[in-house]
Formats: C-alpha cells, structure tokens, sequence
C-alpha cells in the first residue's frame, strides 16, 4: 500500500506554492537515491533524496482539519499549513488551536459567529469542549480570574489587516456581555463605545487594510470581587504621527480627518470653514479619500454618539472638532521664498487666518515663527530665519505635535469616564499591539515595532516552555532539557548598553549629530561583533537586524530626527497663549516631571495608576527628564507592559492574513508561513514536537484502541492494560513514556497506532463481508429452490381448476335456460292480470266520484244562503243604531252651547273678582294667627328641652347603680365557684368512701344464696331495666346521660363499675346511639370485657326516684333556655322593626330637605324669611320633629332600662338554684346509697353551663352598658349641638339662619345614617349568629329523640301517653364557604401562602387546596357584599405569591406548586363566576355557589398575567437545571458503548465522552424529566400545561443539543449522528410512558433529528443532495452547511464531504427563505395558554386539615 507524505517541492515544481502534497508509489529502502511520487493533480514526479533527507510524512486523514494542531501525529510546518488551509478553505473555520495559541485567520468577510447567542453558547464552557473561537479564550481568561484570583492577559498581535483589533473588540464585547457592570453606570457600554473614539483618532486605511491600527493599545478590564466590571483603563503605544502629515499612494489619514470633511454641511460645524477631503493637503496626499461600503459621516454620528456617552461634553466635543480642523487648515498654509535661507507667508494668508481664529492665537506672531527660529547661546539670544523646507518641516512637525497631544488628552478623558469608582479586585488585560514588520524600506517606526515584538517573543517562548515543563512533571515523566530559540542575544543588541537605542540617544545629543554618524558608530561598534547586525553591501545609511522571524534591513535616514521629536519651543509658546482654553490643557503636561514608568512613546502620560510599582526617580533628574528621546521612552514603556504581562496570565492570539488583496476565504500559502514564522506558532510546534507531542488519557487510549485488544489482554486496572498492548504494539520504548494520568508520544506514533487500528478494521471488515456474502448466496440459493416448487405446484392447480370450471359452466347454462323460460311465461300472465284489475278500479272510482261532486254542491249552496240572509239582518239593524246616535249628538251640541253661553256672560261680571278678594284675606289673617301659635310651641319646645336634660342625668345615675348591682353579682358568682371547687373536694372524699362501702356490699351479696333467688331477680330486673328506659326516654334523661359520658371517660368507667344496675340501660343507649352517629361503640365493648361475669345487682328505688327527680330539673332548666332563646329572637324582630322605622323616618326627612331646597332655589326675596313664608313653615317642622325624635329617645332608654332589671333579676334565681343544688345537704342525702357520682357529674354539668351562661349575659349586660352610656353621650352632644344652633340661628338674619339649619340638618342626616348602617350591621351578625346556633340545637336534640325513637317497640309506643313533639327546622346543607375575621387576613395569607410547604401538601392533601381555600373565602365575603374584603384578600394573595416566589424562586417544586394552584384559583374564579359559558360544565349545586355580587373579570386577567410570570420562572429554573445535564447526556456520553471512537485531542482537552463518576448521562437527564412531571403531577397541575411545559423542555434539550453540535467539529461525525438518534429515540420512548405524544414536544426535536441524519446520509452525488434538501426541512441553510462543513471521519473507511457538494446544497438550497441564524434561540419561551378546566370537585365536601393551621376560620 502506498504511503501519503508531503514533499519539499516548491523549488522544483511550483514557486506559487511552498508545500504540496504527494503519495508515493514505491516502498522507500534505505540507499534509495529517487521516490517515485504522485502529486494531488496526479501528475508522477521524481523526487531525488539528498543526505538521507526524507520529505516530511503527512497525517493520516482522519487527523487533518483538527482543532488543536498539538493533535496531529506529525507536527511539521507543512502539517501545520495544511491543516490551517483545509479548515479555512473546506471547512470555512477561521479559528484553530494552536497548543496555548489561536490562531485566527481573517476571512475577509462578516461571519455570523460573534452574536449573543454564540456568547451564551460559549459562556461557562471549557476551552477543548468547544470549538476554537475569541469567545472560547476570552472565557478561559474569565474563568481563570475567577478561579485562580490571578489578573490574566489576552495578547493579540499580527500583521496590519490580519484582524487584530477586531479580535480584541470582539473578546472586550465577551466580557462586558457575560460579566455585565456592577453598577448603574453601565460600565461595559463605556467600555464598548471607546472602541468608535479610538478608531476613528487612531485607525487609518493602508494598502493592505482599511481600518489599520495605528498605535498599540493595551486594555485593562477591572472586576469587582464578584467579578462585575467595574471600570476600565487604556494605555497606548507609538503613535504614528507621521501619518497626519504625509500618506501612501491608496493611504488615507485618520479616519477623524475624513469625518469632518464629510459633516462639514452640518450647522454647527459651519465655523470650521470645512470643504472636502481633497481640498486639504493632509488628506489628499494618498489619493483615495473613501473607502468601499463606509459612511464617514455616519461614522461621525457614532464617533459623537461614543464621546456623548465617556461623558466628553458637546462643548469639549465642539473644540476637538476646532482643534482638527484647524490642522487641516494649517496644513494648507504655503511659504514663499525670499532667499536659499529665508523665507515667509504671503500676507494675509487665508488658510493661517483660519488656523489662528481656530486656535485663538494672534496672526503675526503664528507667521513670524512659522519662518524664524530662537537660537540661545551662553551669552545671546539670536533669531533666525529659515528656508522654505525647514519652514515646512516645522509646520508639519507642529501638526504632528498638536495632534500627538490631542490623542493624548482624548486617551485621559477616556480612562477618566472608565474610571473604577470602587476598588478593583482583579483585571483582564486586552493588548492590540502590532506584528512584525518588514517593508522594502523599514524605519525607525518598524524598527520599535520589530523591537516590541521581540519582547513579547521571548515572554511567549518562556511561557511555552514553562507549561511544557510543568505539564511533564506533573506527569512525572522524565525532564529532558528542549533547545529552542533565545531571542535574548537580539534584545541585547537593542537595549543594551552601548546598544542600537543608546548610540541613537547618545547621537542625539550631540550638537552636529547626524544619521550618517550614527550609522558609522554603530558599523564600528557591532559590525563582526555581534553576528545578528550586518551591514548591506551596498549602502553605507543601512544596517541589517537578524530577528526571530527574518531579517529585516533598516534606512538610518529619519531616526535621529523621529527619535528627537523636535518642536520650535516659540511655537508651542504661542499656543499656549491662545485664548481658546482647551489648547492650552494639550500642553500642560509638557510642564510636569514624566515618569520613565508612565510614559509613552509619543510623550503621553496614562491616568490611571498600573498595579506594578513605578521605579523611583533619582534627585535632579527632574529639571532633564523633559528631554528624554522617544527610543528611551518606549523602551520604559515596554519594561512597564513587560512586568504587567509577567505578573498575569497570558493568553495568546494570533492573527493571520491570508492574502494581500483583502479576497475572502482565499488563502495564499507563503504569507501564510511567513506570519506563522514571525508570530512564533512554528516555534511552539517545534518545541512540542522535541518531546512528546501526543497526549492521551489512560480511558481514552483504552476506548480508541480496545479493538487492537484480545479479551485475554483486558484487565481491570485500564493503565496496566494499556502498558501491556503499547509493549506489544510498539517495540522502541523510548517512543512512549506513562505518565500519571496520560500516556505521552512521540512524534509519529500516534499515526502508526491509527494505521494498526485501520488495517484491524479493513481485515475485520473484509471477513464480515466473507460471512455476509456466503450467508445471501445460500439463501438466494434455497428461495430459488422454493420458487421453483411453488411455481409447479401452482401450474397444476391451475389446469385442474379450469378443467372444474368447464364442467360448471356446462350445468349451470341448462339450469339458466329453464328458469328462463318459466320466467318468459309468468311475466305474461301477470301483465294480463294486472291490466284487468286496473280497468276495474279506474271504472268504479269515476262513479264514486261523480255521487261525492253532486252532494257536495248541495250542502254548499245551502250554507252559502244561511250566510246572505244573516248579512241582510245586520246590515238593517246597523243604520238604524247610526241614525239614533247622530240625532243624541245633534241635541247634546245644541244643550253645549247654551251652557257655554251663559258662562262668558258671568265671567265678565265684576261681583266675582270680589268674592275671591275675600277669600285671600280670611287666608293671610289665619296664617298671621298660626305663625304666633307656632312661636309660642316653640318657646314650650325650649322648656320641654331643658327638663329633658334634668330627666337624662337622673337616669344616668340609676344606670351608674345598676352597674354597681351588676358588679356585686359578678362577685357573688365568684363566691359560688370557689363553693363549687370546695364541694368538688369533699365529692373526692365521699367517692373513696364510696368505694370502702361497695366493696362490702359486693362480698355480703355474693354470701347470700344465689341459687335461690336467680330466676326472680332476672325478670325482675329485666322489667325494671324496661321500666327505667322508658322513664329516661319520657324525661329526656338520656341524652344528657351521653352528653355526661362524652365529658369525662374516666369518671364514668368507675362508675359504671360501681353500679351494674345502670350498665345494661347505658349499654341500651350506646348501642342505639352507635348507629345513628357513629360514636360511643367502644365504651359498651370496654365494659364487657371488663365485667364479663359479674352479675346484675337488685334495683335501688330510692336512686330511681332521685333520677326522675333531677330529669325534671334538668328539663325546667332546657325550658327555661328555650324560653330566653325566644326572647332573644322577638328582641331581634324588634330591632328589626325599629330599623325599618327608622329607615321610613330617614327618607322622610330626605324629602323634607328636597322640598326646602327647593323652595330656597324657586326665590330670594326678603318675604321668603318672613312669618307664613314656605321656609319658615319648614323650619318649625323640623322643630317639631326634633321634639318628637327627643320623646322617642326618651322612651328607649326606659324600655333598655327595664330589660336590663329584668335580666338581673332572672340572673338571680339561677343563681340561688345553683346554690341549693350544690348544698352539702343534698350530698349527704344522695350519698345514703353510695350513688353521688350522678349527682357530682349533674353538678358539674349545670355548674359549667351556668358559668358559661354568666360569662355570656356578663359580657352583653357590658355590652348594653356600654351601648347605653355611648347613646347618652350621644343625646348630650345633640341637645347641646341643638342648643347652640338655636341661638346661632336666632342672632343670625333669616336668609342665612335658613342656610345654616339646612346645613345642620344635611350633616345630621348624614351621620344618622352612617349609625343606622352600623347597627343594621351588628344586628343581622347577631341574628345569623342566633339562627346557627338555634340550627345547631335543634338538630342534636332531634337526633337524640329519632335514635331513642327508633329503640322503642310499638307495643311500648302505644302503652305510653302521646305527648306534644318539637319539630326542628332541617338545617341547610354546607355551603363551600369559609369565614375569617378581617384582621386575620394576614395571618391567612403567611399561613396558607407565604409559610407552606409544598412537598407536605402535595404528598397528603388534594391537589389544589390553598386555591380552593382562597376561593372559598372570596366566596364569603362576596356573600358578605365586602366588596373592600373582597379586594384586599385577592391582593394580598397575589402579592403573597409573588413574595414566595421572589424568595424560593429557584426551587422547582415551590415555582411548580404555585404554578398549579394559581391556574386552579383563576379556573375556580371562572367556573364559579356566573358567566354561562363557564358554567355549562358544573353541577346544579356548583351552580349554586356562583359569585352573585361582583364580577371579578379584572383580577381574573391579573391571575392571569400572575401565571404567564411564574411559567416562565418556571422555565427558567427547568432551564438552569437542565443546562448542565443537556450536552454530556445528548452529545459527549456514548449510550451505546463502542459505537464512536475517541480521536487525539491536543493541549486543549475536550470533556471525556467515557462516562466518569459525576458525569451527567442520558439516564440523568431521563430521571430529570421524571423529578419533573412527578412533582408536576402531584401539584395538581392542568394536564394542558403539563404538555406545554414538556414541549419547552424539549425544546430546550433540542435547541442547546444542536447549539453545541454546530459549534464542536468533534462532534460532527456518523457514529455520533446515530448516537444522537438512539438518545432521542429514548426520549420519544419517555414521552410515550407519559401519554404525551400529543403535546408537540416530538416537533421540537426535529431539527435535531434533521442534523443527526445529515450525518449519517449519504454526501456524494446530486441525488443525495436532493435527498438532503427535502429531508432538513427543518434546519436553516447556515445551519445544513456548517454540519456538512463540519463533518469530520472518525474511522479510515469515512469520507470527507467535498466542498464541491456543499457548493451543490447551496445552490439548491438558496431560494429558500430562512432565517440567516446559525443558531436556535434555546432561551425561547413558546406562549402559554392556560384552558379553561372546570373543576368537578363539590366546595362543601372539603376539609381543611389541622396542618395547615387555619384554626381561625371558620366553614358556612
């Protein structure tokens, strides 16, 4: 077989191309002096061996286009470029790994892999699991800050155009994404928008790139301790200044130049007298003042837009713009020669005119030093004139000043506004410096750049080598000492003493130093001293420089006069003096002390202070320190960035152009290995490639090569396993080295492990195919066999069927042809039939008919003369009664008009007017003689008044004695308890005696003859037993005898023990109650197996007697309850009454009102207050019904005051009865018989009750006491308000003494209202409360009597007398509400929202609870038409939710609960709201419990709203759950072990695929799923949403799942395709366990079905391709390239995907209309609905539990 290798072959074959690729076509043998080779176009070349040299061999296939290149087996330069060109040509991927380096190609062309989504993908991931990216190093960085707590810094260098500010803008714009700012300020938005102020000041066009940065830039990041940015600082270096005065051919100035120019039409930049760019010499040097596709002037928008938001003010704005232009306008400003020495400016010179009106400097000072310069000597000062050159050297030199502290000053207020206002914790640091440079004439600005990149070389090569030796001795391996390229010797060169830069320093002093000079100094100093100088052999003004990357020969014209950086001082002093005040702020800084630390190479000091500490400054330096050359200073400077970048780790990126014409994706192989050269990949590929260069895990090497392993070879320890094979496999133990965790590789041997591997699988594949073929050949062979039977068989069935069939046909054509005939002959005689019959018919009916016509128009015409004759009778009668009633009208007229006549007559006449005279004075004298009545009541009614107010302070005093009456009962019911508790303890001691007594009794009793006397006393007793029931069912005893027991357990044990005859009687009573109500069957039990043999004792009559008598007592005291509930009741009928009066009266006196305003309004004059006016009438009636209103007052309180003695004197007699029944006396006697515990348990049974009933009537006697004394007050308050308003109304005048009662009046009214309301209020509380309680005795009384009904016989029924029964009234069923009091509220909420726990609920209650709970209490207040309660407990609910949520918003189960009881409460609000479309799933009783009093549709959509926030909190908290579980469970775990082999990885390890201990896996992610629909399942939650909630969370698993696969090359393979397609075939099996098929979670995952079988289709030919286009109908057309552009074999028989193929799918594809995306929004949240689901649970069957501690309501 032949070998692939790479040749050497540009020197023979092509000079365009520095490396190609060959195969060779022969073995090689040692001595060969030609290989035979075949080149890619396959064309056969001869290759001829020089001194052993063989050309590099190449990397098997399965190896190119890898992420790290340190996984290639072969690393060599050629390797390395092929690898870089088939990932940027094939596989369009501009990144790639380098070991510790990116390499970053740029592609010319915007990439849609920078946007927010691609952050997120790569934010928190680790550097090997994705693919190389800015965003993948910018994350190591901020992970490593994070972890480490040591600062980091990203270098990014390159040519100029090889993207190395858009890769530091692109890894600033990571962090101030994924960090965000820690404040309000908006830190990182700063940071982002200095981008647009430092390229446009800073960047210029050049031939080889548009936006080219002209200066090196070094970025700090700071972070806060939470890693937050916090602020940012920037320090520059080398600034090229030469640029604003002079360009390139296709060169442009500063971008800023050209955005002025292009805004110069703008208002307020008219005072700059701007024109186009080609009008000024500093902008139209280059000859190309636009660039392709850039707007300068919408540039100028951003540029202000940037300065606007770093806080640089538009007035400062305004004068950098002033400052700009008038460089341009300098830059204009000619000179005319006098002399070869002298020379001057054309007066009145317009563009020196605009210069200094810009500047605010004076005219003839700027043009007189223009063209003179000051010279000093040791005694004189001389002032000489200059040429034109040197005048136009200064001017120019002047520009570049100006602009040089211009950039200086917008760099301070940039670092200013990025200022860290709190203390930086730690910081990033982004350095955008230039390459290496080499131009065809290089100076002393390439000469600094070269020296800077030596510098960072030497930083890189030792960083390098330091992880080298850390990772081999964390391994353990053998340390042996790698030579590699120092570049100390060239620094030296530069920096050293006697150096390139001291020489340069030490000619610039000198007073006739010149280039020429210098150049001979450093000839005789270096020249075959130092082997890395030489001198051109042609030129004596050059030298010659061997850097690291190549040789670089450098013009000695310029350097001196660049590094002195000369200035006229006189100039500068002129600017200084300018009246135009930000000028002179540019040269401050000239003035201070420069710190060597702190400098920069264009003089610019940095704001902010760096964390290395500046070097001290000697005494007296500071008087010379202005004078330190720019060499000197950027050699200080790059000292400072050199321990900056020393104490942090780097991070290294470098940048490569691929072509000098700016195509994209075009890839020009010898820049390309130029760059690489000069940027120091190479040199880290042959570092590693000096050791071991590949680097495997013991678990990975074991999964990739398990098939080169026998089974007898496979151990449980896989390290020894693994050594065991590599000493089989690889004799030469010095190419393999074990280390602790990874076995490491030298060069090559990786390739020839894959090469066994693939030969192993190639055999293996060659023997299955054996099997296979063998196995189909005999199995064609047998079905031929079989076929050609089966034929057979069928060919004689065949024959002998149609034989069969003939002999049918036969038969069944005879039997035809009879049936035929018979058919033809009856066919015949039916039709004859059948026509006769039908003449029958037609004949007889034609008669009929004829008969029926004629008796028709008979009966007709006889009704049509019936009807003639009636009309003729009313038509007569009609005219007669018409002609009656016209002659009544006629005569009726005519009486009428008489009548009217006589009338007018009378009218006219004088007499009347003076009878209606008459009658108007009797009327005005009788008003005279009322008006003086009425003042005359009114005096009485001021009488009356004042006696009222003796008579109410007399009552208060008899209310004062009847308190103090009050009190001393109280005090005597004090005295009756502490009796009660005394007798309590003399009961104790009778019990004991008690006891002593019966045990005596007993022993007597059983002595006696038993035998004798059994049978008597059994019938005895079982009459007696009869006798005694019937008698406690007759006086209600029983029931209090249950009520007894229920009380006190024990007593009632011991009792019954003592006395067996009652035993049997409560046995009775407990086993007729236990039916009815369920209780009390245990008690009887207890006692049988207590006394089981103990016999019945004889019955005591005395006991039997004292029982009848206390059943009567206790019935009187039933009665007597009864009687004062009855009283209670009429009480409240009263209230009610007197409510509904004086709601009549209100509306009375609101009438009354009307009817004076109205009068008031009709006029306004004098009259209208006068006796007998309407307004006065009205004032004496509301005299008199204040009068009237008094009276009634009045007899209130002597009706209250009479209830109140008449319930102390029933309190009294209650009392005393207490007393007689609790008298020793009556103990004594009950004790005779040893049978006091009955009435001990009576006396306690009363003694409790009575107490009650004292508290009770105590607190409402308080009550009514206190209600009195308030309404007394009241009455005083009103008397004396009256009082007042009399004697304002009698000194007032009488229109406003009208105005001023009516206003009393209203606010009387008002209040009266207000306190009718109230006690309409209180009094129908007080009468629900009365009717529950009256509901809740009587049904227990009516149950007692059924059950003792129930027990009796019929025969015992009709024995016994019939009595008058109680009939109770039913109680209404339950009604599904709950009542709380209103300061309870808050306590309802913490209990049942804010404290709960959901796991305890969903584990032991109904689904739902807290929602019906909150319902059921909306419910009562809104039978309480609350309308306040209503909506203070629905938004202290919802803001009860939202504070949950807010604390354990992270907690799935809490979010979860929260989610299912909110939809139950806005379907409970919906079902029960009224509405019909609601309702037309309930029941007749739940449409009973609808809301009837306010329509809740409002806070039904805040529910609403409420829900759709705690979905997508609930998606959230799926989502952080799930990410970290999604790619090791979907992508990198192999569910199916074996299937996809591990590849090589490089420095940068990818996460192991093997499933380690901790790893996520599919089952993970499987039992997630089940967590979650669990617990969403025990929530209650509505199976709808349930559905929604698993299609987001699939779509989430999709989404991230082919996010990740679109962005790792790795994992872009066939293996992986059908791994990805059994994981997802999993969870369809997981949504069908689940019954959710229908939810559309399936369809989330097409597009990653799609992408796993793109995968694993064929990718060859164009039906393929039309295979492909209508299979992804789901994935977008970025999305199908990037996977065909990533598809990457794992095995040898695997193919690449030809870019000609892809180009195909483009083609095809390219008419379709997607989105231009490449990746799926995983934090899209689907929208939520929330269907209606009607509960069907019944609000009166739910219980609340003692649990949730919800004591305080209570259920209606």
């Amino acid at each position: 077989m032949a070998i692939k290798c790479a040749t050497n072959a540009f020197r023979t074959y092509s000079k365009k191309e520095v490396w190609k690729s060959a195969e060779l076509l022969k073995d090689y043998k040692p001595g060969d002096k030609v290989l035979q080779l075949r080149l890619e176009e396959g064309k056969v070349s001869l290759y001829i061996v020089c001194k052993l040299i063989l050309p590099p061999l190449r990397n098997p296939d399965i190896l190119v286009g890898e992420n790290d290149l340190t996984a290639l087996s072969y690393l060599h330069e050629p390797a390395v470029l092929h690898n870089l060109k088939v990932r940027f040509i094939d596989s369009k991927l501009i990144y790639t790994y380098c070991g510790i380096v990116l390499v970053a190609i740029n592609p010319y062309e915007q990439l849609p892999i920078y946007g927010e989504d691609i952050i997120n993908a790569y934010s928190g991931q680790n550097m090997g699991d994705m693919d190389p990216h800015i965003f993948a190093v910018a994350e190591e960085a901020y992970k490593q800050m994070a972890r480490d707590e040591r600062n980091q810094s990203i270098i990014v260098s390159g040519e100029s155009g090889a993207g190395k500010t858009v890769s530091a803008k692109y890894a600033m714009r990571y962090f101030a994404t994924v960090s965000g700012s820690a404040s309000e300020a908006n830190v990182e938005e700063k940071v982002l928008a200095s981008n647009p102020i430092m390229e446009s000041i800073g960047n210029a066009k050049t031939t080889r790139n548009d936006n080219s940065s002209r200066f090196g830039k070094y970025i700090e990041i700071g972070f806060d301790k939470r890693y937050r940015i916090i602020g940012a600082n920037m320090r520059t270096y080398l600034l090229e200044k030469s640029r604003v005065v002079f360009q390139a051919e296709e060169e442009r100035n500063y971008h800023i130049f050209y955005q002025l120019c292009a805004s110069a039409a703008l208002p307020e930049f008219k005072t700059l007298r701007l024109g186009i760019a080609n009008y000024f010499h500093y902008t139209k040097q280059g000859g190309s003042p636009v660039i392709d596709g850039v707007d300068d002037a919408k540039e100028m928008v951003n540029t202000r837009q940037a300065c606007t938001l770093l806080g640089i003010s538009d007035s400062y704005q305004m004068g950098i713009f002033r400052i700009l232009a008038g460089i341009l306008h300098l830059g204009n400003v000619e000179f005319a020669s006098r002399d070869s020495d002298s020379c001057t400016v054309p007066p009145k010179h317009e563009p020196l005119i605009i210069f200094c009106d810009l500047m605010g400097v004076e005219y003839e000072e700027m043009a007189h030093w223009l063209c003179h310069r000051k010279l000093a000597t040791a005694t004189e000062t001389y002032i000489k004139p200059i040429s034109k050159l040197h005048a136009i050297n200064a001017r120019d030199a002047l520009a570049k000043h100006i602009y040089a502290n211009l950039f200086n000053w917008i760099v301070d207020h940039v670092n200013k506004a990025l200022h860290a206002t709190v203390k930086q914790h730690s910081f990033i640091g982004v350095l955008d410096i230039y390459g290496f440079e080499t131009f065809e004439i290089n100076s002393f600005e390439q000469f600094c750049i070269n020296y800077a990149n030596e510098k960072l070389q030497q930083q890189f090569n030792m960083h390098v080598f330091k992880l080298e030796q850390e990772e081999y001795m964390k391994e353990q391996i053998p340390w042996t000492l790698i030579d590699f390229y120092d570049n100390q010797p060239c620094i030296n060169l530069i920096e050293a003493k006697m150096g390139i830069l001291d020489l340069l320093d030490e000619e610039c002093k000198m007073p006739k130093g010149s280039d020429d000079s210098w150049a001979q100094k450093l000839y005789n100093t270096h020249l075959n001293k130092c082997t890395l100088f030489e001198k051109p052999r042609l030129s004596n003004k050059a030298f010659i420089i061997k850097h690291f990357a190549d040789k670089v020969e450098y013009q000695c014209e310029g350097f001196l006069e660049k590094n002195k950086d000369t200035v006229y001082e006189e100039q500068i002093k002129v600017l200084k003096s300018s009246k135009f005040k930000l000028l002179p702020e540019l040269f401050q800084d000239e003035e201070k002390v420069l710190s060597p630390t702190s400098a920069t190479p264009s003089g610019r000091v940095p704001l902010s202070r760096m964390p290395i500490k500046p070097a001290k400054a000697r005494p007296g330096q500071a008087s010379k320190e202005h004078k330190k050359t720019v060499g000197h200073q950027f050699r200080n400077s790059l000292h400072l960035l050199m321990e900056t970048l020393n104490a942090t780790t780097p991070h290294y990126v470098r940048c490569i152009k691929p072509n000098d014409f700016k195509f994209p994706f075009t890839f020009d192989e010898k820049r390309a290995v130029q760059q690489l050269r000069a940027c120091g990949v190479l040199e880290t590929i042959r570092i590693s490639a000096a050791g071991f260069p590949s680097r495997w895990t013991y678990q990975e090497f074991f999964s990739r090569y398990r098939v080169l392993m026998k089974q007898r070879d496979v151990l449980g320890d896989r390290k020894q396993t693994c050594k065991n094979v590599l000493e089989k496999l690889i004799q030469d133990k010095d190419k393999y080295q074990f280390g602790k965790t990874k076995i490491f590789f030298r060069a090559g041997q990786v390739a020839y492990l894959e090469k066994i591997r693939a030969d192993k699988l190639r055999a293996a594949c060659i023997r299955i195919q054996k099997t296979i073929r063998g196995w189909l050949m005999r199995k064609k062979y047998v079905r031929m066999r079989k076929a050609a039977i089966t034929i057979q068989r069928h060919v004689r069935g065949y024959q002998a069927r149609c034989y069969a069939k003939f002999l049918r046909r036969t038969r069944a054509a005879i039997t035809i042809q009879k049936f035929q005939r018979m058919y033809v002959v009856r066919k015949r005689y039916q039709c004859m039939r059948d026509a006769t019959i039908a003449l029958q018919a037609l004949l007889r009916g034609y008669m009929v008919r004829n008969k029926y016509q004629m008796m028709l128009r008979e009966h007709k015409s006889v009704v049509i003369q019936k009807h003639v004759r009636g009309w003729l009778a009313r038509r007569r009668y009609g005219r007669t009664l018409r002609a009656i009633v016209y002659l009544q009208c006629c005569y009726r007229r005519m009486m009428a008009k008489r009548e009217l006549k006589k009338l007018k007559i009378e009218a006219r006449s004088v007499e009347r007017y003076k009878k209606l005279h008459i009658g108007l004075e009797n009327k005005i004298m009788q008003l005279q003689r009322k008006i003086d009545e009425q003042n005359k009541e009114y005096k009485s009614l001021l009488e009356k008044m004042s006696s009222l107010e003796i008579t109410y302070s007399t009552e208060t005093e008899k209310l004062r004695s009847d308190v103090e009456r009050l009190r001393m009962s109280e005090e005597e019911a004090k005295n009756a308890t502490n009796r009660v508790i005394s007798l309590q303890e003399e009961i104790a001691k009778l019990r004991r005696e008690l006891h002593q007594t019966q045990s005596e009794k007993k022993s007597i009793e059983e002595w006696a003859d038993k035998y004798k006397h059994e049978t008597e006393q059994a019938c005895m007793g079982s009459q007696v037993h009869e006798r005694i029931y019937r008698g406690l069912v007759s006086t209600q005893v029983l029931p209090r005898i249950v009520s007894l027991v229920q009380l006190s357990e024990s007593s009632n044990i011991s009792v019954f023990l003592s006395f067996p005859s009652l035993f049997p009687i409560f046995t009775h009573c407990c086993a007729s109650l236990c039916c009815g109500r369920g209780i009390l069957l245990d008690f009887p039990l207890f006692f049988l197996k207590q006394e089981p043999s103990e016999k019945k004792a004889p019955l005591d009559m005395s006991l039997f007697l004292k029982l009848q008598k206390r059943v009567s007592e206790l019935e009187q005291e039933k009665q007597s309850l009864q009687d004062e509930l009855d009283r209670k009741e009429e009480q409240a009928l009263r209230a009610k009454a007197k409510r509904q009066e004086l709601e009549s009266e209100n509306k009375k006196l609101k009438n009354e009102l009307n009817e004076l305003q109205k009068a008031l309004t009709e006029t306004r004059a004098p009259e209208v207050t006068a006796p007998g006016a309407p307004a006065y009438r009205v004032l004496l009636d509301q005299l008199t019904s204040v009068s009237e209103e008094l009276e009634v007052r009045k007899e209130e309180v002597l009706i209250l005051r009479s209830q109140l003695v008449s319930q102390k004197e029933a309190i009294q007699p209650k009392v005393n009865h207490t007393e007689q029944v609790q008298s020793p006396q009556d103990y004594h006697m009950l004790n005779e018989d040893g049978e006091l515990w009955l009435a001990y348990e009576g006396l306690k049974q009363a003694n409790r009750l009575l107490e009650s009933q004292l508290q009770s009537q105590k607190k409402s006697h308080e009550n009514e006491l206190e209600s009195l004394r308030g309404e007394i007050q009241g009455l005083k308050e009103e008397n004396n308000r009256q009082q007042q308003l009399l004697a304002q109304n009698l000194q007032l005048p009488p229109e406003a003494r009208i105005e001023a009662s009516l206003q009393h009046e209203i606010t009387r009214l008002t209040n009266e209202n207000l306190d009718l309301m109230e006690q309409l209020e209180k009094q129908d509380k007080t009468v629900r409360k009365l009717k529950k309680q009256l509901k809740v005795f009587a049904k227990k009384i009516g149950e007692l009597e059924v059950g003792q009904m129930e027990n009796i016989s019929p025969g015992q029924i009709i024995d016994e007398p019939i009595r008058p029964v109680n009939i109770p009234r039913k109680e209404k069923d339950f009604q599904g509400m709950l009542e709380y009091k209103k300061e309870d509220e808050q306590k309802l909420v913490k209990n049942l929202i804010l404290e709960l726990k959901p796991r305890g609920v969903a584990v032991n209650l109904i689904p739902g609870l807290p929602a019906y709970i909150l319902f059921m209490c909306v419910r009562h207040a809104d039978y309480l038409n609350d309308d306040q309660k209503v909506r203070s407990l629905l938004t202290s609910t919802i803001n009860g939710i939202k504070k949950v949520l807010k604390k354990r918003g992270d907690d799935f189960e809490t979010v979860s609960f929260w989610l299912s009881n909110t939809c139950r409460f806005l379907h409970c609000l919906k079902q029960y709201s009224g509405e019909e479309g609601f309702m037309k799933h309930n029941t007749p009783r739940q449409n009973e419990h609808c809301l009837t009093n306010f329509d809740l549709a409002e806070y039904r959509q805040v529910l609403s709203d409420l829900a759709i926030q705690i979905y997508q909190q609930l998606v959230r908290v799926l989502e952080n759950i799930l990410q970290p579980m999604i790619v090791s469970g979907m992508l990198e775990h192999e569910t199916i072990q074996g299937v996809s082999g591990v590849k090589p990885t490089g420095l940068r390890k990818r996460t192991s695929s093997i499933a380690d201990e901790g790893t996520y896996t599919l089952d993970s992610i499987i039992r997630q799923l089940n967590s979650f629909h669990s617990v969403m399942c025990q929530h209650g939650m509505d199976p709808e949403l349930i559905k929604q909630v698993v299609k987001q969370m699939f779509y989430i698993i999709g989404a991230v799942t082919l996010n990740n696969l679109l962005l790792r090359k790795d994992m872009c393979s066939w293996s992986k395709g059908m791994q990805i397609r059994y994981n997802v075939s999993q969870l369809e099996e997981w949504l069908r366990d689940k019954n959710l098929m229908n939810s559309g979670a399936k369809e989330t995952l097409e597009p990653l079905i799609q992408a796993a079988q793109l995968l694993q289709v064929k990718k060859k030919t164009d039906e393929d391709a039309e295979a492909i286009c209508s299979m992804c109908n789901a994935l977008t057309t970025a999305q199908i390239v990037k996977v065909l552009n990533l598809y990457t074999p794992v095995n040898e028989f695997e193919e690449r995907v030809l870019v000609s193929f892809i180009r195909t799918i483009q083609v095809r594809l390219r008419d379709r209309k997607d989105s231009p995306q490449l990746l799926m929004d995983a934090k899209h949240i689907f929208p939520v609905t929330f269907p209606f689901n009607p509960s069907s649970l019944a609000l009166e069957t739910i219980q609340i539990p003692a649990s949730l501690g919800l004591g305080f309501i209570s259920r209606v």
